[in-house]
C-alpha cells in the first residue's frame, strides 16, 4: 500500500467519518441554540395491563395514606383517600385525574421524605393512565414523528451530497427504514415490553431480519441501508449524555467497583473468546458489551474497530436476552440470601446492562439498592468514552502493523485511519461536562437523547435489513455466545465480591444512603 502524500483536506468533507462528526456536532448546536424538538410518545399500556399494575400500586397507596395521616398530612390523606376510591372503581380516567389531583397536593408536604415518595408514586399512576394506544396513533404524534424523518432526511441528504451518494435513491428509500425504526419503538414501548427490558434495538434488528429474510429487501431499498453513517452520529450525540461529573457524584466505591470490574471482566472475556478461537474483532464487541454496559458500549466499541455490523447485531441480541433472565433473577437471589440493600444495588449496576434495568431490578429490593445501582453504573457509563478511545488506538497500530513491509506506521498513518467519531464522541463529552451550565445540560438531556435514539434506531434496521439469519448463525459457530455466557457468569460473581469488599464494610467503611 501506497504511503499517504500530505494531508487530504476534501476528506474533511467527502469522506463518513467526518461527515458524521459535523451532522452530530450541527444537532447539538441546533438544540443548544434552542431550536424546539418535540418528541413523538412510545409508551403505551393496554386496559388489562393498567388494571394489572394498578392492583400492584393500590398497595403503595395504601401505605403511604396510613403514613400521611401519622405524620399529619390531613390534606395529603384526603387525595390518597380519592385515589383509592378511583382505582376500586377500575375508571382509568378517573385514576388518572386522581393522581393529578395527588401532584399537585404533594408540593406542600413538609416531611421531604413523605414529598418525594408521594411525588413519584402519583406522577407514575398519572403516566401509566394517560399511557394510551391512542396517543401514540394520534395525528400529532404521528406528525411529530414525521417531522423528525423530514428533519433527518434533510440532515442526510446534505451528507449523501457531500459523500457523492445518490441523493434520489436514498429519497426514495430512507421513509421506508424510518418507518421500521418507528414500528419497532412501537413495540418497544408497551408497558410489558419495557418492564422485561427487551429494547427498542432489538426489536429493529427482528424487524429489519424480518424484511430482509423473509420479505426480501429491493436493490432500491439498499441506498439509504447505512449502519456506519447512523451509529457514527449517534454515538457523536451520546457523548453529549456522558458526563465525567458523574463520576465524581458517583464516589469513590463506584469509580473503585467500575475501574475493577471494566479492567478484569474485559480482559478475561477477551482471553476467553481468543483461547475459542473467536476473531479479535468479535472479541473485543463482545468483551466490552460484557464488562461495560451492554449495547451501548459494543456500539461504541464496533464503531472504534469499525466492526462488522453483523457481529454488533449478534453481540446485541445476546445481551439483550441475557438481561430479561438476570433482571428478574438477582433481585430474588439478593433477597433471599439476605443480602444487604447496598451491596445488592452495587451488584446490580454492575452486572445489568442498561440504567432501566438496574432501576427496575433495584426497586424490587429497596430504593436504597436502586439508588447505589444507578451510581455504580454511572461510573461505568463514563468509561464507554475511554473504553473507546483506547480501543481506537490500538487497533489503529495493529491495522497499520499488518501492511506488507511490517514497519511501525508514522503518526499520520495512525491519524489516516483513526475513527473521527471517537474524536466527536469525546469532544461532546468534554463540552457538557466542564464547559456548559449544568442547567443547559440538563435541559437538553432529554431531546438529545430521544434524538440519539432515533439515529441507533435508524442503525440497527439497517443491520436487519442487510443480514441474513444464515449469515448470524455461521458467526463463530456459537463460539461466540459460549464466550459472552462464560464472561457474564465471571462478571455476575467478581462484580458481587466487589460490592461486597468495596460496599459491604470489609475495605472500607460501608456508604450511609
Amino acid at each position: 500500500m501506497e504511503e499517504k502524500k500530505g494531508i487530504d483536506w476534501s476528506s474533511l468533507w467527502k469522506k463518513e467519518d467526518w461527515v458524521s462528526v459535523w451532522l452530530g456536532f450541527l444537532i447539538i448546536i441546533l438544540i443548544l441554540a434552542g431550536l424546539t424538538v418535540k418528541i413523538p410518545q412510545f409508551k403505551w399500556t393496554t386496559d388489562g395491563e393498567f388494571v394489572s399494575y394498578i392492583t400492584g400500586a393500590a398497595l403503595t397507596v395504601e401505605k403511604l395514606a396510613k403514613t400521611s395521616e401519622e405524620k399529619g398530612e390531613t390534606a395529603l390523606q384526603g387525595q390518597f383517600m380519592a385515589l383509592k376510591t378511583a382505582i376500586d372503581s377500575k375508571d382509568r380516567k378517573a385514576i388518572g385525574d386522581a393522581a393529578k389531583k395527588l401532584e399537585e397536593v404533594t408540593k406542600g408536604v413538609k416531611d421531604e421524605g413523605l414529598k418525594k415518595k408521594t411525588g413519584a408514586l402519583s406522577k407514575e399512576v398519572k403516566g401509566q393512565a394517560g399511557n394510551l394506544m391512542g396517543k401514540v396513533f394520534s395525528g400529532d404524534n404521528i406528525l411529530l414523528a414525521i417531522y423528525i424523518g423530514i428533519g433527518y432526511l434533510a440532515l442526510s441528504i446534505i451528507a449523501m451530497a457531500l459523500m457523492g451518494e445518490s441523493i434520489g435513491k436514498f429519497v426514495v428509500g430512507f421513509p421506508i427504514v424510518f418507518i421500521i425504526a418507528w414500528a419497532a419503538q412501537f413495540i418497544a414501548g408497551n408497558y410489558t415490553v419495557r418492564e422485561y427490558g427487551v429494547e427498542y434495538v432489538l426489536w429493529c434488528l427482528f424487524l429489519g431480519l424480518f424484511v430482509s429474510n423473509v420479505l426480501k429487501v429491493p436493490e432500491w431499498l439498499m441506498t439509504a441501508v447505512r449502519t456506519e453513517y447512523y451509529i457514527k452520529t449517534g454515538l457523536v450525540i451520546l457523548g453529549a449524555g456522558i458526563l465525567f461529573g458523574e463520576i465524581v457524584k458517583a464516589g469513590g466505591y463506584g469509580i473503585v467497583q467500575a475501574i475493577l470490574v471494566v479492567s478484569v471482566v474485559w480482559y478475561l472475556t477477551y482471553w476467553i473468546a481468543k483461547k475459542l478461537k473467536v476473531d479479535d474483532e468479535f472479541a473485543a464487541i463482545l468483551s466490552s458489551a460484557v464488562s461495560i454496559c451492554g449495547v451501548s458500549a459494543a456500539i461504541a466499541t464496533s464503531g472504534a474497530i469499525r466492526g462488522d455490523p453483523k457481529k454488533l447485531s449478534y453481540t446485541t441480541s445476546i445481551v439483550l436476552i441475557c438481561a430479561i433472565p438476570m433482571m428478574i433473577f438477582q433481585p430474588i437471589i439478593a433477597k433471599a440470601v439476605g443480602m444487604p440493600d447496598v451491596v445488592a444495588g452495587a451488584w446490580l449496576g454492575g452486572t445489568l446492562d442498561t440504567s432501566g434495568s438496574v432501576v427496575a431490578a433495584g426497586a424490587l429490593i429497596s430504593e436504597t439498592a436502586m439508588k447505589v445501582g444507578i451510581i455504580v453504573k454511572m461510573s461505568q457509563n463514563v468509561l464507554i468514552g475511554v473504553a473507546a478511545f483506547i480501543l481506537s488506538i490500538v487497533w489503529t497500530l495493529k491495522k497499520a502493523e499488518k501492511i506488507p513491509g511490517g514497519e511501525k506506521p508514522g503518526v499520520m498513518e495512525i491519524w489516516y485511519r483513526f475513527p473521527k467519531f471517537v474524536l466527536g464522541f469525546i469532544i461532546a463529552s468534554v463540552i457538557f461536562s466542564f464547559f456548559l451550565d449544568p442547567k443547559v445540560v440538563g435541559d437538553t438531556k432529554g431531546v438529545l437523547g430521544s434524538l440519539r435514539t432515533w439515529w441507533f434506531a435508524l442503525a440497527f434496521t439497517s443491520i436487519g435489513l442487510e443480514t441474513r439469519f444464515a449469515d448470524l448463525a455461521k458467526l463463530g459457530g456459537g463460539r461466540p455466545a459460549i464466550a459472552f455466557l462464560i464472561g457474564q457468569g465471571f462478571n455476575v460473581i467478581w462484580t458481587l465480591l466487589l460490592a461486597y469488599l468495596i460496599f459491604g464494610g470489609i475495605l472500607f467503611e460501608a456508604p450511609k444512603m
